[in-house]
C-alpha cells in the first residue's frame, strides 16, 4: 500500500501509519505503561518497510507523501525514551541495513537530517552509542561521500576522535593532526570516477599456470619491488576477466593485499608504497565480483580504518584516492547493493551476482567515486494497474494494435505485403483489425524493398518530370535512412538496389542531352542521387555499378555527362537568362561532384575490366577539364565559381598517378604541358604582383586548387618525361608587365609568394611543389637563382620557414624536404669558379669574410640555433590522435564545405607515409621524390593543434647575413630577416610527420658533414630525445582499436592516420640510426637508449596485422618492418657485443610471436621482396653473431642464464610448429628462386646461419631431403662443367663457369652447415655418396682456391667425430660413383690420396687452403683406416724435411705448427705412435722443435712425447733417447704450469709398471727435479684454490716420488 500507484491510496496509507506512530509514541502517553503502547508500531519495524519509506517515501514528489514519510522517521528516531528496550533494539536492528539510504538525507540544517546525524554522533561518546561499533564506523565513513560539505566536516571530526583512540595509533602513519585532517573534507570528491564493469569472456585467454607464476612473483619477498609491482599490474589486467578470480582467491590474494597495506601504514612503510596502487586495483576487482567476500570484509573495522589511513598517506595521488573511494563504495553500501534483499525476485531470470548496483536514491544523494549501475528507480513493490477499456478505444492505441496484430499474424512485413499485393484476399479476423488505406500506405513506404520498387515503377510510368523527381527524392530518403541507421555498413536500401534493375530505369535519362531547363533539373536530381549512392557505398562499391557508370561516361557521342561540362556557343549566348544560368551552373557543379566521387570510389578497384575503363576515363576527363579551363576567354574570365569548380575537379583527377597516359591520340607529356600552361596562366593572371589584370582578385579555392594541381602535375611530368628538360617549362619571366622593360630572365620566382600565403594549405602545397621540383638539380639551381633578391636566399628562406615555431607542422615538413633536397647535390668547401652548385653562401659585413659550401652550411646552422630548435621540436611532439571541432573553421579560415568533393578533402587524402622512404625507390639517392597524393587514403595531417602561437621575432642583425638582400621580401620574410631567431617561450605542438622529415634531414646532414653533425647530435642529446618518442604502445593500442571496431571507437580514418604517422616516424628514425652507426656508433650504443629502443622495435615487429584490411596501412607496416630489420642488422654488425644480449632478450620475451612474424615476412618473398630480404638478412646476422659468441665463450664458464638463439630454436616446445614452418618457408625461398635472384643469396645466408645454430633446423632439412638435393645439384654442376669444357668461346665459358662455381660453393656451404655436429645428417651424406661426388669434382676444385677451401671445410665438418665418413675417403671412387676416368684419376685412387698429394706440395700458395688441408688430415688421423693410407703413402716423410728456425728467431713456422697438430692427432693411437717412432730422426726433430716457441700452441712436441710415453712398447725407445728425457725432465723446472703437468704426467707414464725406467729416472738430476717440483707444488697449492689440473699434477708427482723412493 505504501507503493500503490494511486496517489490517494498512498497518501492515506502514509497518513494512517503516521497516526499510529503518534498514538503509540506521543507525549500524551507518558503516564501510560510503555510496553502496551510500543507493540503498536512493530509492523513498521521491518527492514523492507523502512527501506520503502526511506528510499521512495521521502523522495515522492507529492508533498502529502514525503512530509508524512519524514514525520514517521523523525518520530521513530526520536522515540527511544518512549520505547521499551526490546522495541528500540528491534528498531535499530531493522534500521541498520537501511542506514546507507537514510544517510543520504543527513544535513546539519534539516530536522530529519539532524536526527540521522545523531545516530553517528552518539556512538562517539565512550563507546556507548546507538549503533553497533562496525555499523557506526561505516556510517561515519559514509558521511564523507555525502554531497553536503558541512556533513563531511562533521564526519572528519568524528573520525579524528576514532583514529586517535585506535589501538596502536602511535605506530601507524600518518599522525593525526589538523594539517592532515584539513585534506580529508573533499578527499573522495573525485573528478574521474572509476568504471566497475568487468569482463566475462567465454574462453580463457591466459593460462592458469601463467597467472600463478605472476602471483608468485607478486608475493615473493626475494624479488625486486619493481618486478613485484609490474607483476601486480599484470594481475590487475588479468583480473579484468572474472574467470581468473578463482585462481587468486585460492591463493589467498586478499590476505596478502591486506598484509601489504598494513606494512604501508606502519612507520617504515615507504618501502612498499609502490605496491599500493596495483594492490588496491586488484582488491577492487575481486570485491566487485564476489558479494560473499564483500560481506565478510565490510564487517572488519580494522580494514576500513586501514583503507582510510592509506588514503591519507597518498592524498596527493588521485589514482590511489579514487581506488580507496571505490573500495569504500563496495564495502559501505554492500547492504543496499543486493536487490534480492529488498524485493521478492519474481522473475525467472535472477540477477547476476557479479554486477554491483545501487538504488537510484543512493546514487543521487551521494558523490560516488565510481560509475555504478542503478536499480529500484521505482519501488520494487509498485504494481501496474490494468488499462481501462477507455484507453483501448483511443485511436493511437487502436492503430498500433491493428498494425502489430497484422505483422504478428503474417509473421513479418514481407509476408504481410505479399498478402496485400495478392489478388485473393481472405478475411481471417474481425473488421476492426483490418488494415486501413493509411496503414497499407505506411507499411509500403516504410518497407525499403517495397518502397524502392514503387519508386522505380513510378519512374517508368511517369508522365512528367515532376513525378520522376519526386521518386528520386524518395529514393534519396531511403539512402539517408541507411546512413543514419547503419553506420559503417550497407543498409537495406543498398542491398535492395543491388538486386533491382534500376540502371535500366535511369539509363534513358542519361543518354540524351537535355533539351530544356526542366530536362536539366531532372538530370541534376539523377546525378545527385548517383553521387549520394556512390558516397554511401564508397567503401565497397559494386563493380557492376562502376562498370555501368564508366561505360556510360565513355560512350560515343552523344555523351551528355561529359559534354555538359563545357558550354556550347549557343548555351553561352543564352546565359542572359538568370534562371537558366543558375540551373546550368548547378548541373555542372553536380557533374564535377559526381566525377570527384567516382574517382575516389575507384581507388580500391581490382577488377581488370573496370580498371581499364577507369584509366581511359581519367584521361578523357582530363582533356575535358582542360577545355573548361578557359582563362583567356573574356568576358567569362571572372567566373570564379566555375573556375574553382573546374580546378577542384582537376585536383582530384591529377592526384592519381598516370592520369595522362591513356589517350590514344595525345601523348602524356603533351597533356601535362597544356595543363602546366593553363595553370601557370591562372597564377600569373590572378596575382597582382606577377602582372596581369591589376583589378582582379584570386579566390581562396582557386589558389588552393591551382597550387595543388601544380603539385600533382610535377610528379606526373617526372614520371612521363624521359629527361629533365621539362623543368624549363615551369620558368616564367621575372618582373611585372607594368614595367617598361620587362626582363627576360626566366625563373621560379612566381612560386615564392605562395610560400607565404595566408592559407596554410596553399603554403603547404606550394612548398610541396618546391620540394618536388628540387628533386632535380636543375630545379635546385633555378629555385636558388629565383631567391637571390630575398634576404637569406633560398637556404635562409627554407630554414626560416622550417624553424618558425608559429607555423603548422605540415608546412614546416615540406620546408624540411626542400632543405634535404638541397643537401643531396654535392657542394664544395671552397669557392670554385664555374661550379653549378655552390651551396649556401654567407658573408660577414664587418670583416668581409665569405663562406661557401659546407663551412657556410655549418655557419648557417649555428647562426640559426638549428639543433636547439630541433631539441624543442622533439620535446613538443604531440603523439595523440588528431581530433577536430566540427563547428570551427580550420586554420582561421571559413570552410568551403566539408563534403567529399570539397578541396579540403583533397588535402585530407594527402598520404604522408608516401614519403616514408625515398631510399626505397632509389638507394643511391637521398632525394625526396615521392610527394604524390594518393586518393585511396582517408587520413588527415592538418594542424589545428596550435595551443598558442608565438609572434615572429624581431630581426636582429647578426654578423653573418646571406648574400643578396637588394629588394624587399614578402611580408613573412622581412627585408632584414634574421636567421638567429631566439627560441620562443610558447610553442605549437609538433606532429610525428614533421619529426619524420627532420630525421630524414638529419640523415642527409650526417652524410654531408659527418663529424660536425655527429658532434652536434651529442651536444644536443638529439638521438636520445628522438628515440624517447618511439613508443610501441601507441601503435599497439591503435591497431587493437582497428581490429576491434567498437561503436565507441574514433573514426577508422583517424586511427589509421595516427598509425601511419607513427610508422613513418619509426622508419625515418631507423634510417637515421643506421647512419649514426656507420658514422659514430657511440651515438647509439648507450644502455639507457639501446635497451628500450630494441624493446620497442621488437614490439612493433610483433604487432599482429591480420585483421587490418587497409592495403596502404599494411604496406606502411611492411615498409617500417623492413627498416627496423635493417636497423637491427646494422646494430649487430657495428655493435654486436653491446646490442646482441638486448636483442636476444627481447626476442625471447615474444618468441612465439617473433617466429610467426619471421614466417610471415619470409612468406612475402613475391609480394614484398624487400621485407623478405631484410628479415632474412637480420636472421642471418643474428645467428652468425650467436655462433661467434658461442665460439668465444666456449672455453669460459658463463654464469649468465640469458637465453641464446640456439636454446630458443631447439628447446622451446610452444613454437615448434611455427619453427618448422619457418624452416619450410626459408627452404622454399631458396629452392623456388633462380640462381640470379638476389633473394636466393639472402635465403642461402639465412639458411646456412640457421643450420649452423639449430639442431632442429638440421633435422627439418634432413626431412626435406636438402642433403640429397645438394648432392644431386653438385652432380648436375659437374656434368654441366664437363659439357661446357667441350664448347668453344672462352669468354662465354668463363662467365658460365663462374655461375656454376657460385652454385657449387653454395651447395657445399649448405651441406657443411647441415652436417655440423649432426651424425644423422652425416649418415645421410654418406648414403648420398658425397665423397665420390667431391672426388669427381677435384680437378675443378684445384682450379679455384676459394672453392677448394669451401670443399675442405665441408670435408672437415663431415669427418669430425664420424669414423664411417673418414673411412669413406679411403675408398676408391671406381664402382662407388662411376665417373670419367680423366677426372677420376687412375683406377684404385681415392680422395684421401688426392688430399695427401696436395698437402705434400710445400709450401702451398694459399695459406688458408694449406691450413684447411692439415685440419682435414688431423681429423682423418684419428681414423684407423686413414692412418693406414697415410703410412702406406709415406706422407709423413715430408715432416722430416721441415727446416727449423735459425739464429735469434726461435719461432716455429705456421706450416710446422700444422704438422705438429697432425702428428699429435696421430699420436693418440698406438699404431700412430709406431708410425712416428719409425720415422728416423723424428724424436730428435721434435726435441729441437720443443725448444722453439709459438704463440698459439707452444706444447705440441711435449704432448706428442706425452702420448708416446703411455704405450709400453714405446717406453724403451723414449728412455733410450737422452734428448727426449732431458726435455721431459726440464719441464718440471719450466715456468709454465702446463709444461710442468705434461712433463710430470709423461714421466709417471714411463715409470708406471715398467721397472727398467726406475734406473733411468733415479738419475740424481731427474730425482732432484722431481723432489723440488713436488715440494714447490705442495707449498703453492696449499694456499690456493684446488683445481682438477692442480690435483692431477700433485698426483703425478706423488706417484713419481713413491716409485723413485721404492727399492
Amino acid at each position: 500500500m505504501l507503493s500503490h500507484p494511486l496517489l490517494q491510496v498512498k497518501v492515506k496509507t502514509y497518513h494512517c501509519c503516521l497516526e499510529i506512530v503518534k498514538e503509540c509514541l506521543g507525549v500524551h502517553n507518558v503516564s501510560k505503561p510503555v510496553s502496551s503502547l510500543c507493540n503498536g508500531i512493530h509492523f513498521l519495524l521491518h527492514p523492507k518497510v523502512l527501506y520503502e519509506i526511506s528510499a521512495f517515501g521521502i523522495q515522492e514528489p507529492k508533498n502529502e507523501v514525503n512530509a508524512t514519510a519524514k514525520a514517521i522517521l523523525m518520530h521513530l528516531l526520536q522515540g527511544r525514551l518512549r520505547m521499551t528496550a526490546l522495541t528500540w533494539n528491534k528498531f535499530i536492528e531493522s534500521l541498520c541495513p537501511v542506514i546507507p539510504v537514510l544517510q543520504g538525507y543527513a544535513d546539519t540544517e534539516d530536522p530529519l537530517g539532524n536526527c540521522i546525524l545523531l545516530l553517528s554522533k552518539a556512538s562517539s561518546e565512550a563507546g556507548e552509542g546507538i549503533l553497533p561499533c562496525t555499523t557506526w564506523l561505516k556510517s561515519i565513513l559514509r558521511l564523507l561521500l555525502v554531497k553536503k560539505p558541512s556533513v563531511r566536516v562533521l564526519a572528519v571530526k568524528l573520525l579524528a576522535s576514532h583514529l586517535t583512540r585506535e589501538e596502536g595509533a602511535d605506530t601507524k602513519r600518518p599522525s593525526i593532526d589538523a594539517r592532515v585532517l584539513s585534506r580529508v573534507t573533499n578527499l573522495f570528491i573525485v573528478k574521474k570516477p572509476i568504471e566497475l564493469k568487468l569482463d566475462d569472456r567465454r574462453e580463457l585467454i591466459i593460462k592458469l599456470e601463467t597467472v600463478e607464476k605472476v602471483y608468485d612473483i607478486f608475493i615473493s619477498d626475494d624479488i625486486d619491488l619493481i618486478l613485484r609491482k609490474s607483476a601486480a599490474e599484470q594481475l590487475a589486467v588479468i583480473m579484468q576477466d572474472i574467470k581468473m578470480h578463482a585462481v587468486v582467491k585460492k591463493l589467498c590474494l586478499t590476505d596478502k593485499i591486506i598484509e601489504y597495506l598494513n606494512k604501508c601504514v606502519s612507520q617504515d612503510g615507504e618501502v612498499v608504497e609502490c605496491l599500493v596502487q596495483p594492490s588496491l586495483t586488484l582488491l577492487r576487482k575481486v570485491l566487485c565480483a564476489d558479494p560473499v567476500l564483500r560481506v565478510s570484509l565490510s564487517q572488519q573495522p580494522s580494514l576500513l580504518t586501514l583503507l582510510f589511513r592509506v588514503s591519507l598517506i597518498f592524498h596527493e595521488d588521485c589514482t590511489i584516492v579514487t581506488e580507496v573511494g571505490a573500495l569504500f563504495c563496495l564495502l559501505l553500501f554492500d547492504e543496499v547493493s543486493r536487490m534480492d534483499m529488498w524485493s521478492d525476485n519474481l522473475s525467472n531470470k535472477p540477477s547476476s551476482p557479479s554486477v554491483f548496483s545501487l538504488p537510484v536514491s543512493v546514487s543521487r544523494r551521494y558523490h560516488l567515486p565510481v560509475h555504478v549501475l542503478g536499480h529500484h528507480a521505482v519501488s520494487p513493490y509498485s504494481i501496474v494497474l490494468p488499462l481501462s477499456a477507455d484507453c483501448l478505444a483511443l485511436k493511437p492505441v487502436s492503430d498500433m494494435l491493428r498494425i502489430a496484430w497484422n505483422l504478428s499474424w503474417y509473421h513479418g512485413s514481407d509476408n504481410l505485403l505479399k498478402q496485400m499485393n495478392s489478388e485473393t484476399k481472405i478475411q481471417e479476423f474481425l473488421d476492426t483489425l483490418k488494415l486501413s488505406t493509411e496503414d497499407t500506405l505506411s507499411l509500403k513506404m516504410t518497407h525499403t524493398a517495397s518502397g524502392l520498387k514503387d519508386c522505380l515503377r513510378s519512374i517508368v510510368q511517369a508522365a512528367a518530370h515532376r513525378e520522376v523527381r519526386a521518386a528520386l527524392t524518395r529514393m534519396s530518403f531511403y539512402l539517408l535512412n541507411d546512413r543514419l541507421s547503419f553506420k559503417g555498413g550497407t543498409g537495406p536500401c543498398g542491398i535492395t538496389l543491388k538486386s533491382l534493375s534500376w540502371h535500366t530505369t535511369l539509363n534513358r535519362f542519361l543518354q540524351v542531352l537535355p533539351a530544356c531547363t526542366e530536362d536539366e533539373k531532372l538530370l541534376i536530381d539523377i546525378i545527385h542521387f548517383l553521387n549520394k549512392l556512390l558516397k554511401e557505398q564508397r567503401k565497397n562499391v559494386p563493380v557492376e555499378l562502376l562498370n555501368w557508370l564508366l561505360e556510360l561516361l565513355l560512350r560515343q557521342s552523344p555523351n551528355p555527362l561529359l559534354e555538359l561540362l563545357l558550354l556550347t556557343e549557343s548555351q553561352v549566348r543564352e546565359e542572359a537568362d538568370d534562371i537558366r544560368t543558375a540551373v546550368r551552373q548547378q548541373l555542372q557543379k553536380e557533374l564535377v561532384a559526381l566525377f570527384n566521387t567516382l574517382l575516389l570510389s575507384s581507388v580500391a578497384l581490382t577488377d581488370r575490366k573496370c580498371l581499364e575503363l577507369f584509366y581511359v576515363f581519367q584521361t578523357q576527363l582530363a582533356l575535358k577539364l582542360l577545355q573548361c579551363l578557359r582563362v583567356t576567354d573574356a568576358p567569362h574570365f571572372y567566373g570564379l565559381p566555375s573556375l574553382e569548380r573546374t580546378l577542384r575537379g582537376m585536383a582530384h583527377l591529377t592526384a592519381f598517378p598516370g592520369w595522362s597516359s591513356h589517350s590514344p591520340l595525345t601523348k602524356p607529356l603533351e597533356i601535362c604541358v597544356k595543363y602546366l600552361s593553363g595553370l601557370l596562366e591562372v597564377i600569373t593572371s590572378f596575382y597582382v604582383e606577377r602582372g596581369g589584370n591589376a583589378m582582379s582578385f584570386m579566390g581562396k579555392g582557386v589558389t588552393k586548387s591551382t597550387v595543388l594541381c601544380l603539385l600533382h602535375l610535377s610528379h606526373e611530368m617526372m614520371a612521363q618525361a624521359q629527361s629533365s628538360e621539362w623543368m624549363s617549362l615551369w620558368f616564367l619571366p621575372l618582373g611585372s608587365h607594368s614595367e617598361e622593360h620587362a626582363t627576360t630572365q626566366q625563373g621560379l620566382a612566381w612560386l615564392i609568394p605562395l610560400w607565404v600565403d595566408r592559407d596554410p594549405e596553399v603554403r603547404f602545397s606550394s612548398l610541396g611543389l618546391g620540394s618536388a621540383l628540387t628533386t632535380l638539380e636543375t630545379g635546385c639551381v633555378a629555385l636558388a637563382n629565383s631567391c637571390q633578391n630575398i634576404s637569406g636566399g633560398l637556404w635562409g628562406t627554407v630554414v626560416n620557414i622550417l624553424l618558425d615555431q608559429s607555423e603548422c607542422s605540415m608546412v614546416r615538413r615540406e620546408a624540411a624536404f626542400i632543405f634535404q633536397n638541397l643537401l643531396v647535390i654535392p657542394m664544395p668547401s671552397v669557392i670554385i669558379k664555374d661550379y653549378t652548385w655552390q651551396g649556401p653562401c654567407v658573408h660577414d659585413e664587418d670583416s668581409g669574410l665569405s663562406l661557401i659550401g659546407k663551412p657556410a652550411l655549418q655557419a648557417l646552422l649555428y647562426h640559426c640555433h638549428f639543433y636547439e630548435h630541433l631539441n624543442q621540436m622533439v620535446k613538443h611532439c604531440y603523439l595523440g590522435r588528431y581530433t577536430f571541432d566540427s563547428n570551427c573553421s580550420a586554420l582561421n579560415g571559413t570552410s568551403e564545405g566539408n563534403d567529399l568533393n570539397g578541396l579540403d578533402d583533397s588535402f585530407k587524402f594527402w598520404r604522408a607515409p608516401s614519403r616514408m622512404s625515398s631510399q626505397d625507390r632509389d638507394p643511391s639517392s637521398l632525394s625526396t621524390l615521392e610527394t604524390m597524393v594518393a586518393a585511396s587514403s582517408a587520413s588527415a595531417e592538418f594542424q589545428p593543434l596550435v595551443l598558442c602561437t608565438a609572434p615572429l621575432p624581431e630581426a636582429s642583425h647578426d654578423q653573418f647575413v646571406a648574400q643578396g638582400q637588394h629588394e624587399t621580401a614578402t611580408p613573412r620574410l622581412p627585408h632584414d630577416s634574421s636567421l638567429s631567431a631566439p627560441l620562443p617561450r610558447q610553442c605549437v605542438f609538433v606532429t610525428p610527420p614533421l619529426l619524420s622529415a627532420m630525421c630524414s634531414l638529419l640523415d642527409s646532414l650526417l652524410a654531408t658533414t659527418p663529424g660536425d653533425t655527429a658532434n652536434a647530435f651529442r651536444q644536443a642529446s638529439l638521438i636520445e630525445l628522438l628515440c624517447s618518442i618511439a613508443d610501441a604502445t601507441l601503435i599497439e593500442t591503435s591497431v587493437q582499436e582497428l581490429q576491434a571496431l567498437l561503436p565507441a571507437s574514433p573514426p577508422v580514418e583517424h586511427t589509421q592516420a595516427q598509425v601511419s604517422f607513427l610508422l613513418e616516424y619509426l622508419s625515418s628514425l631507423s634510417r637515421l640510426l643506421q647512419s649514426c652507426l656507420l658514422v659514430d656508433p657511440d651515438l647509439v650504443i648507450q644502455d639507457e637508449l639501446l635497451k628500450p629502443l630494441i624493446t620497442n622495435i621488437i614490439r612493433v615487429l610483433t604487432i599482429c596485422t591480420k585483421d587490418i584490411t587497409d592495403t596502404e596501412l599494411i604496406s606502411a607496416f611492411y615498409q617500417t618492418w623492413t627498416h627496423l630489420f635493417n636497423l637491427l642488422a646494422t646494430l649487430l654488425r657495428k655493435a654486436g657485443p653491446a646490442s646482441f644480449p638486448s636483442i636476444t632478450m627481447g626476442l625471447a620475451r615474444y618468441w612465439a610471436t617473433v617466429v610467426d612474424m619471421f614466417c610471415k615476412c619470409v612468406g612475402l618473398s613475391s609480394t614484398c621482396p624487400t621485407l623478405c630480404t631484410a628479415s632474412l638478412q637480420f636472421l642471418s646476422v643474428l645467428l652468425t653473431e650467436e655462433a661467434k659468441r658461442h665460439l668465444q665463450d666456449k672455453d669460459k664458464t658463463s654464469l649468465c642464464h640469458s637465453p641464446t638463439m640456439a636454446s630458443l630454436l631447439d628447446k622451446t616446445q610452444e613454437s615448434q610448429k611455427s619453427l618448422e614452418q619457418l624452416n619450410e618457408v626459408i627452404l622454399q625461398c631458396y629452392e623456388g628462386k633462380s640462381s640470379r635472384d638476389v633473394l636466393k643469396r639472402v635465403a642461402v645466408n639465412a639458411l646456412m646461419s640457421l643450420l649452423s645454430v639449430s639442431r632442429r633446423a638440421q633435422k627439418h632439412a634432413l626431412k626435406a631431403h636438402l642433403i640429397d638435393s645438394c648432392v644431386e645439384q653438385m652432380k648436375h654442376i659437374h656434368a654441366q662443367l664437363n659439357l661446357e669444357c667441350l664448347r668453344p668461346g672462352r669468354a662465354a665459358l668463363k662467365k658460365k663457369e663462374d655461375g656454376f662455381i657460385k652454385e657449387l660453393s653454395i651447395a657445399m656451404q649448405l651441406l657443411r652447415n647441415c652436417l655440423y655436429q649432426n651424425e644423422e645428417c652425416k649418415e645421410a651424406a654418406l648414403e648420398a655418396h658425397l665423397v665420390p661426388v667431391l672426388h669427381s669434382l677435384w680437378p675443378w676444385l684445384l682450379m679455384d682456391d676459394s672453392l677448394m677451401q669451401t670443399a675442405l671445410q665441408l670435408l672437415c665438418v663431415y669427418t669430425a667425430n664420424f669414423p664411417n665418413g673418414c673411412s669413406s675417403l679411403c675408398w676408391s671412387s671406381y664402382g662407388q660413383y662411376p665417373v670419367q676416368a680423366a677426372h677420376r684419376g687412375a683406377p684404385g685412387s681415392s680422395l684421401m690420396l688426392c688430399i695427401l698429394k696436395m698437402a705434400s706440395q710445400v709450401p702451398l700458395e694459399n695459406t688458408a687452403v694449406q691450413q684447411m688441408v692439415f685440419m682435414f688430415l688431423s681429423n682423418l688421423a684419428l681414423s684407423h683406416d686413414c692412418k693406414g693410407v697415410i703410412q702406406k703413402s709415406n706422407f709423413l716423410q715430408n715432416f722430416l724435411s721441415l727446416t727449423l728456425p735459425r739464429g735469434g728467431n726461435k719461432h716455429l713456422s705456421n706450416l710446422t705448427i700444422l704438422w705438429l697438430k697432425l702428428l699429435l692427432n696421430i699420436s693418440f693411437g698406438e699404431d700412430g705412435q709406431q708410425m712416428i717412432l719409425r720415422l728416423d730422426g723424428c724424436l730428435d726433430l721434435l726435441t729441437e722443435m720443443s725448444k722453439c716457441k709459438h704463440k698459439s700452441s707452444p706444447y705440441f712436441p711435449l704432448l706428442i712425447f706425452h702420448n708416446i710415453c703411455f704405450s709400453p712398447a714405446n717406453k724403451p725407445k723414449i728412455l733410450a733417447n737422452e734428448k727426449v728425457m732431458s726435455v721431459l725432465a726440464a719441464c718440471l723446472e719450466s715456468e709454465s704450469q702446463n709444461a710442468q703437468r705434461i712433463g710430470a704426467a709423461a714421466l709417471w707414464a714411463l715409470i708406471h709398471n715398467y721397472q727398467k725406467a726406475k734406473t733411468t729416472l733415479k738419475n740424481p738430476s731427474i730425482k732432484r727435479r722431481v723432489d723440488e717440483a713436488y715440494s714447490t707444488a705442495k707449498k703453492t697449492f696449499l694456499n690456493s684454490e684446488e683445481t682438477p689440473l692442480n690435483a692431477y699434477y700433485l698426483k703425478c708427482l706423488e706417484n713419481l716420488m713413491q716409485q723413485l723412493n721404492s727399492p
